[in-house]
C-alpha cells in the first residue's frame, strides 16, 4: 500500500456535510492550516475526551492560523446531537460514504476480542496553507495529543 499521506504530498481533496456550514471542501481552505482529525464514533469516551480537548484549544489553534476539523463516519444529525451534548464549537464532518476515510488510509480492519471488522483509525493530519501533508499522528493516543498538535501548527 501506498501511503496517501507522505509528508509533503498533496492532501487527498473532499467535499463532506459539515455541522453548521453545509458542506466542507478542503480546497476551500487552501492557504490556511488545517488539523483533521480522524475519531470513530461520537459520543465514545475516547472520541468525546478528544473532541473536548481540541474544542478547548480552538483559540489557540485560530491564533496560528489554523482550521480544526473532525471527521467521523456517523452522521451530521448525530454529530449534532454530539456537539450540543458536550457544548462543542468545533466543526464536524460526516463521511458515511467513507470516501475521506479510505483516500487518508485510515478506514482500516480492525479486531477486537479476535472479530475482524472495518473501523477509522484514530489519525490526526496537519496540512499547510498550500494543501500539502505537513505532519501525521497515527494510532493516536487521546491523552496530551490536542496539545501536541497545537505545538506542531505553532511551527508550522
Amino acid at each position: 500500500m501506498t501511503d496517501t499521506l507522505a509528508i509533503g504530498s498533496a492532501a487527498p481533496d473532499f467535499a463532506l456535510p459539515v455541522t453548521g456550514r453545509g458542506v466542507v471542501r478542503l480546497s476551500d481552505l487552501r492557504g490556511r492550516k488545517i488539523v483533521l482529525y480522524f475519531y470513530p464514533k461520537d459520543d465514545t469516551s475516547g472520541c468525546t475526551r478528544e473532541a473536548i480537548d481540541f474544542n478547548r484549544l480552538m483559540p489557540r489553534f485560530a491564533a496560528c492560523g489554523t482550521e480544526l476539523i473532525g471527521l467521523s463516519p456517523d452522521s451530521v444529525a448525530s454529530h449534532d446531537k454530539f456537539r450540543t451534548k458536550y457544548g462543542l464549537d468545533l466543526p464536524l464532518a460526516s463521511d458515511e460514504e467513507k470516501q475521506a476515510l479510505a483516500a487518508y488510509g485510515v478506514w482500516v480492519e480492525k479486531s477486537m476480542y479476535g472479530r475482524r471488522y472495518m473501523g477509522v483509525e484514530r489519525t490526526t493530519v496537519l496540512i499547510d496553507a498550500d494543501g500539502r501533508v505537513a505532519r501525521v499522528w497515527r494510532k493516536v493516543k487521546v491523552a496530551g495529543h490536542a496539545e501536541e498538535v497545537l505545538k506542531a501548527a505553532e511551527e508550522t
